[in-house]
């Protein structure tokens, strides 16, 4: 019998949670993703070096402000690495617009609008390229605009049902609803100390989008993402995608055991009914769904956080070159 990995490439395209070339050019996953935490991580290493100086050159001739030089530098640091790690995969990469602007719909719109020029200069196929955006409701009114330009989006910081039919209603390409940070608030509210993975909050989340998708005709692509064990991705073989961090892509390839496929969209079923999300239900439904509410806020900080520290990283080597 072949391994959990190989079995799942027959149920479900499986992307890479990372933004390490060595990675992905050992796991040549279909599609790749990052967000900032992953390239701040990898930013350190060596293989990012020379795209990080070549990023701050090319920011620097484009002159300006300080600040507009260093956005420029992160924004064109992330569109050098897409670029190689095109280079090493068939599929498509995602690259994420800074999450400090998640409130603000014509802000993100042109960071996005940049970030696909960018990609263009370099000779990219820039149908390969899907913006990421934080699912607020200001970043999908972003996606339903861009969407309409041509230009593919991945709604990422999805933890709710609102938010899932709400992307789905402004035709995103695709969502990443976050698995493993949805388990972790229901264990630290919960009072339990583990789930047994067909219990496990998050996993029961996205199964839910996934039929409700299904069985009403929505082509938004579900990515589950943000995984904590195996379990997780077992219980969601058959989900589109599943975006999986190297460690744990490891530990499906050691493991020869028998994968069965959980989702599949002939069978999807869905007793949820919901009409047209406008502003007023979408903030109401967030408001009514703590653990959505706080891990939206919580990530959004926390990529926010890592964006500063990466716009550091770069200011710091800009200062000694």
């Amino acid at each position: 019998m072949t391994n959990k990995l190989d079995q799942l490439k027959t149920m479900t395209t499986v992307v890479a949670d990372t933004g390490d070339l060595d990675a992905i050019a050992q796991w040549r996953p279909q599609d790749a993703t990052t967000n900032p935490s992953l390239l701040l991580k990898a930013a350190a290493s060596d293989a990012y070096r020379p795209m990080l100086d070549n990023a701050i050159m090319m920011a620097t001739r484009q002159g300006g402000s300080s600040a507009d030089q260093l956005t420029l530098a992160t924004d064109m640091l992330a569109v050098l690495a897409g670029k190689e790690i095109l280079e090493l995969i068939p599929g498509v990469v995602s690259t994420e617009v800074d999450a400090r602007l998640s409130f603000d719909t014509a802000a993100t719109l042109k960071r996005a609008r940049r970030i696909i020029e960018l990609y263009d200069q370099q000779g990219v196929d820039t149908s390969r390229v899907l913006i990421k955006i934080a699912s607020t409701w200001e970043g999908i009114l972003a996606a339903e605009q861009l969407e309409k330009e041509g230009i593919r989006c991945n709604l990422t910081l999805l933890f709710s049902f609102v938010q899932a039919v709400a992307c789905a209603q402004a035709g995103a390409h695709l969502i990443s609803p976050f698995v493993g940070r949805i388990l972790d608030w229901h264990l630290a509210n919960s009072g339990r100390d583990s789930y047994p993975s067909e219990e496990d909050p998050g996993v029961q989340s996205v199964t839910r989008i996934y039929n409700y998708y299904k069985a009403h005709g929505f082509n938004t692509v579900v990515m589950g993402a943000s995984f904590r064990n195996t379990g997780e991705i077992e219980m969601l073989a058959g989900c589109d995608r599943l975006t999986i961090s190297p460690a744990l892509l490891q530990q499906l390839q050691d493991d020869n055991g028998p994968l069965t496929q959980k989702l599949k969209a002939e069978t999807a079923a869905s007793s949820d009914v919901i009409g047209p999300v406008d502003e007023k239900l979408f903030r109401w439904e967030s408001n009514e769904d703590a653990m959505a509410t706080e891990k939206l806020a919580d990530g959004i900080r926390r990529f926010s956080a890592d964006q500063i520290e990466l716009e550091n990283q770069v200011r710091q080597q800009a200062n000694a070159a």
